[in-house]
């Protein structure tokens, strides 16, 4: 059984970082953009990094340039603007693509494990989050419109369990 241990990613500065590592982690997992209405999100994804990170959630950034051009910048860039703007002390990675045949492996992954409205198997636009239990497997799928202090409770109960 595939779980999300299973992918590596690439951090924003380039360096391979397995999802191993994450192992017993309740981990949020986020495609994200630095030019979107849906940006000002990243403030709220800091708020629950902070609050439930020494509880065991980590936070998950993956950039994406899919949806409207919205994050044309390079991962310098990206890492600079989260940082100066947001404050962003949560892992970011590199950026991926969500959808299509260059999809990111751990995305076709997401995908297939928790589709969207209506069985849809594609990422619909930036900020689309996946919430993955302790045991690797993905909990729930959020729609770009969800704030994330909307899924306080959903990480409540992902890290007591």
């Amino acid at each position: 059984m595939t779980t999300v241990y299973d992918f590596e990613a690439r951090s924003i500065g380039g360096q391979p970082v397995p999802l191993e590592s994450f192992r017993g982690r309740v981990l949020l997992v986020v495609n994200t953009a630095s030019a979107c209405g849906y940006t000002p999100q990243f403030a709220g994804l800091e708020q629950l990094h902070q609050a439930y990170g020494a509880k065991g959630l980590a936070v998950l950034g993956f950039p994406c340039n899919q949806f409207g051009a919205q994050d044309p910048g390079s991962n310098d860039e990206i890492a600079q603007f989260c940082q100066s703007n947001y404050g962003v002390s949560f892992p970011m990675m590199a950026k991926v693509d969500v959808n299509g045949d260059g999809a990111d492996p751990l995305y076709q992954w997401l995908r297939a494990e928790a589709p969207g409205l209506l069985g849809s198997k594609s990422i619909k636009w930036n900020f689309t989050k996946f919430l993955v239990g302790k045991n690797g497997r993905v909990l729930k799928r959020y729609a770009p419109l969800d704030k994330p202090e909307s899924l306080k409770g959903d990480i409540e109960k992902a890290l007591a369990g």
